[in-house]
């Protein structure tokens, strides 16, 4: 097989006095006939080898029978209404589903299913937020995977969406007025991926007249969220500025007074609404977070009082108030449990019967001692729980059959890193499966964002484990598995530790007779994708095989394209000059050299992503295409898929095909392959 060729051009820019060749920035327009073209000739290549691969054929299979096991992906609770993202076995997306909040075994209904809007299943909800009464659902929705919401109306009884759309609503906030009247909602100028405005409006009124309620953005990339208390008395608006300060502003509705609760402070504080005050989780003096009150008339940071203090070696999340009490998740290098607390500061329960699982949200039945918990896991598809009291009832959807899942071992260890801090590894087989340097296995991390790595339902973990093969999931640091610090210890001039950690995961595996660096591949996607693209480039012995996934790879001009501005606090600016260094020492695509024998590397796609440009993978893919050797055997291959996106809102059938691509390259190239 030989690749494509691909036209190399004279591009050399000087940057902060360093010169950068950029031979494939011709790519980056992915509106050009000749980006079409080339796509197009890198998709048939990619094509002829994997639709080769005749472990195809049983990967779909299997992959097909787990993706369409019944799953949700969240919950909010209203009264005695249930509203579910859920999708049904078998189904293409998520549909709005209204389930009893009482009655688990009462019929669900179906509100709105995305699938049946476009031909191809390619319509997705984005988010939804019901009114107080349950009545009503401001729900968003996109096509192609672009994340592009137009917010829509829908009549909970008649199931049936009203005539409303308001456009540049991506993961739109909205809180609705008690009486139903109208809602406050954050959006996008017109042709602007950043100044997310908060605004309101009331039902039947042109939304083009929709006032601005909030606009004072610390910086353009701010993100602002909504919140409104129950009683309708107070607004809470909360500003994410970068990814550790969240500022927040409560209106007084009835006098238009705004008092600052917290503004300017470099901590993650998130409060709701709830009692007679507000309620939530702060790292304020706290890198584990702790659990904090506020009273609407002194809102502000000195007058919090600490309901659930820090704790030293777990990470606090939630809250939800559960009657008089506090249902309080509890991480443990990321696997969580449930705590119940008085809002005196009593913990009064520990609920942990749940096994190795991860709280994905929780949400309270109004002054009910009721929380819904979703719940998910690396051995069965995501589900939501009832908790009453300290009892736990599975909810929906049904439990699979244990014919349906591979039979599971979970085990957590700890291996030091390059500088000898201790970093977590899960490692997942099938049961009568031991780890061995001749066993397939696959590495996989993100490191970043606040991120924990936690157990979550991942098809295709669950096929390759069924399949014979180990997964192994590193806790890297620039996540969230230790709390803000361990977050602060892998961002920004730090982000080689997560690197470094990634590496040492790998060596540690084969040093300690668990995996052997032919028979290993790293995975990795988004953030994760840039993780791998530079194992590949700063290790290229490291791996076999490389499965890089809508990654950002061109460190230095990734501001430029869509919203990635902001994630200049995250990784830096290029338009530093001392930020610009720590970019330009790792930034795969500046580190790929003439000559060297690279892993066989399967970059995914696709032409709807609206947050990481698919330019990435392209220019990295031509680049490799030319530079690496042996590519007889380790082939670079690119899929650019249509209709699709950076992952969110992806039809099941189009996951399943992109996993059966993944798998059998992966099967293919870790010699596993009949």
């Amino acid at each position: 097989m030989t690749p494509p060729s691909t036209r190399r051009e004279e591009v050399v820019d000087a940057v902060h006095g360093v010169e950068l060749v950029d031979p494939y920035r011709w790519l980056e327009d992915g509106d050009a006939d000749t980006t079409a073209h080339w796509v197009a000739a890198q998709n048939r290549y990619t094509r002829q080898a994997l639709d080769a691969r005749p472990s195809r054929d049983e990967w779909h299979e299997r992959l097909s029978a787990l993706v369409g096991l019944p799953t949700v992906m969240g919950c909010t609770v209203h009264g005695d209404r249930l509203f579910v993202l859920e999708r049904a076995t078998g189904a293409d997306q998520f549909a709005l589903v209204v389930r009893s909040a009482t009655d688990p075994g009462a019929p669900p209904r179906t509100l709105l299913d995305p699938a049946d809007r476009a031909a191809d299943g390619a319509v997705a909800i984005d988010w939804f937020e019901p009114n107080d009464d349950g009545s009503l659902v401001a729900i968003g929705l996109s096509e192609g995977g672009t994340e592009d919401s137009t917010l829509h109306v829908l009549d909970v009884e008649t199931a049936t969406l009203s005539d409303l759309r308001i456009d540049h609503t991506r993961a739109c906030s909205v809180a609705w007025r008690a009486d139903g009247s109208g809602f406050w909602y954050t959006r996008y100028p017109e042709g602007d991926q950043y100044h997310r405005h908060v605004r309101h409006h009331t039902l039947g009124d042109d939304p083009v007249d929709d006032p601005v309620v909030f606009d004072r953005l610390p910086t353009p990339e701010t993100w602002a969220s909504v919140f409104a208390a129950p009683s309708g008395s107070h607004l809470l608006v909360e500003l994410s500025v970068g990814w550790n300060r969240h500022d927040l502003h409560l209106l007084d509705l009835a006098s238009g007074t705004w008092q600052v609760v917290v503004d300017g402070v470099d901590a993650i504080t998130t409060l709701r609404f709830g009692g007679d005050g507000l309620v939530g989780r702060t790292t304020v003096d706290a890198p584990n977070g702790r659990i904090v009150t506020a009273a609407l008339d002194r809102p502000d940071v000195t007058n919090w009082r600490t309901v659930v203090p820090e704790q030293p070696d777990d990470v606090l999340g939630g809250p939800a108030l559960a009657g008089d009490d506090l249902v309080v998740v509890r991480s443990h290098a990321a696997v969580d449990t449930l705590e119940r607390w008085t809002m005196q500061g009593e913990r009064v329960a520990v609920l942990d019967g749940l096994g190795v699982v991860s709280v994905a949200g929780l949400s309270a039945r109004d002054e009910a001692d009721e929380v819904f918990v979703t719940v998910s896991a690396f051995h069965e598809p995501t589900a939501i729980w009832k908790l009453a009291g300290t009892e736990l009832t599975r909810w929906c959807p049904d439990a699979p059959s244990p014919d349906d899942l591979p039979s599971l071992v979970v085990s957590h260890v700890t291996y030091p890193s390059l500088d000898g801090t201790e970093i977590g590894l899960f490692l997942v087989h099938r049961a009568d499966v031991v780890p061995g340097p001749d066993v397939p296995t696959v590495l996989n991390g993100y490191g970043g964002f606040a991120i924990a790595e936690s157990p979550a339902w991942m098809p295709s973990l669950a096929a390759w484990c069924a399949q014979g093969g180990t997964w192994a999931i590193a806790g890297l640091r620039g996540g969230y598995e230790h709390g803000e610090r361990w977050h602060v210890a892998g961002r920004r001039e730090l982000k080689q530790n997560v690197f470094d950690d990634f590496h040492a995961a790998g060596d540690w595996l084969v040093a300690n007779g668990l995996a052997a660096h032919e028979r290993l591949a790293v995975v990795g996607g988004s953030n994760g994708g840039l993780l791998v693209g530079a194992a590949l480039t700063q290790r290229p012995d490291l791996a076999r095989a490389v499965w890089c996934a809508v990654p950002l790879l061109d460190m230095v001009r990734f501001p430029q394209f869509l919203i990635a501005r902001l994630w200049t606090d995250e990784y830096g600016d290029p338009d530093v000059a001392e930020e610009f260094a720590w970019l330009h020492a790792y930034s795969p695509y500046h580190r790929v050299e003439e000559g060297t024998r690279y892993p066989a590397v399967l970059f995914t796609t696709a032409e709807g992503d609206t947050r990481v440009d698919p330019l990435h993978a392209r220019k990295m893919a031509a680049l490799l295409q030319h530079a690496a050797i042996e590519q007889d055997e380790r082939p670079v291959l690119l899929w650019q898929a249509g209709r699709a996106g950076h992952g969110v809102g992806k039809p099941a059938s189009m996951r399943v095909e992109e996993g059966t691509d993944v798998l059998s390259f992966l099967w293919w190239q870790l010699g596993a392959e009949a």
